[in-house]
């Protein structure tokens, strides 16, 4: 395989899941037990110790998820120079060459791998938000107000749709 495109959509997963990641270490920070820090009046509303124990564990999920995912591509991106170097002592390591022989079946390997590992941590984002929010405005289990649901729901159809849409891509890509 002889293309830069590869290590083009490699650095993006890597730059995507950098933010996540800090974005998830973030909420690890945020203490979810805190009773000041929710705007639930309703005392059947109140959050469960699960949720708060569901919010940290899809948080810890969702970071080594898209910790896995940024190792690999760096790994295969890694992979990719030392190829390049082995193959053509000539060129210096300062010059990044347009061109690399890659494996095609290792890199496809690698990027589905990698592209597997940032969809789980955007899941697992997605439930650690889902559960923010029942923290925040109130659980489902008790009729919880009209504002949760309002931020669930789109939640749970832009995310999932937009996961559908990069693995479809990502599919394609593959396939051509």
């Amino acid at each position: 395989m002889t293309t830069s495109i590869h290590i083009t959509a490699l650095d993006g997963i890597v730059n995507v899941n950098s933010l996540f990641t800090l974005a998830v270490f973030i909420g690890l920070a945020w203490n979810p037990s805190d009773p000041s820090n929710s705007l639930v009046t309703d005392p059947n509303c109140t959050p469960t110790a699960r949720m708060a124990e569901n919010l940290v564990a899809f948080h810890v999920y969702s970071f080594a998820s898209f910790l896995f995912s940024s190792l690999v591509a760096l790994g295969l991106k890694q992979a990719m120079r030392l190829n390049i170097a082995a193959s053509f002592p000539h060129f210096s390591t300062r010059i990044d060459p347009v061109v690399y022989y890659v494996n095609k079946t290792a890199l496809r390997f690698g990027m589905v791998i990698s592209g597997l590992g940032s969809v789980s941590g955007c899941v697992f984002l997605m439930l650690a938000l889902i559960n923010v929010v029942q923290i925040k405005l109130g659980s489902f289990g008790c009729g919880a107000s009209g504002h949760t649901y309002a931020a669930v729901v789109p939640l749970l159809i832009l995310v999932p749709s937009a996961l559908f849409i990069y693995v479809s891509l990502m599919l394609y890509a593959f396939t051509r």
